[in-house]
């Protein structure tokens, strides 16, 4: 029971900070005009520290448990976080491009205008991919988004807990 109690708070607090600093990096990137279209650095960049931080979320769990961890535990913490982190970055995301900045919609639909037409993309087809996009319920989109999340935090804490598994049994 001790165990849980701990991975509970490791969630919390890991899934915290990887919220933190997807929200901070979205308005560094709204401040530098870089929200609509960030870019690959950027974008890997706003991806890979979270998932250092879902990683050391495992680890710390692995150090506070006696050095012990299994698979299951590195991907409850991990699946964890991931929502977390998922729940605050839509979030902001969501009330960043309806309250704070209504415009980045239309930003981001230009954008992906322009690069239809630089993969030779007929216009009928771009306008109707624009006009679905326009009809897309945000809801759909931010369940589409927490998949998306649970998704890596499965993968990246499957692959942590097979390097960082130590149980009780390998010990003796």
């Amino acid at each position: 029971m001790e165990n849980q109690t701990n991975s509970k708070n490791i969630i919390l607090e890991y899934g915290l900070y990887a919220g933190s600093t997807s929200i901070l990096l979205a308005l560094v990137f709204y401040a530098m005009g870089k929200a609509a279209n960030p870019g690959i650095a950027l974008s890997l960049t706003s991806l890979i520290l979270p998932l250092t931080l879902l990683v050391l979320g495992i680890r710390k769990f692995k150090l506070l448990n006696n050095d012990y961890l299994n698979w299951g535990q590195a991907l409850k913490i991990g699946v964890g976080i991931a929502m977390l982190w998922g729940i605050l970055a839509l979030g902001f995301q969501y009330i960043l491009e309806n309250v704070i900045a209504p415009e980045l919609i239309e930003q981001k639909l230009e954008f992906a205008r322009l690069s239809m037409e630089k993969w030779g993309i007929s216009e009928d087809m771009i306008e109707e991919s624009i006009e679905s996009q326009k009809k897309q319920s945000p809801l759909l989109g931010i369940a589409m988004g927490l998949l998306f999340f649970a998704f890596m935090g499965f993968v990246v804490s499957a692959i942590a807990g097979a390097i960082m598994k130590k149980t009780e049994e390998e010990t003796y």
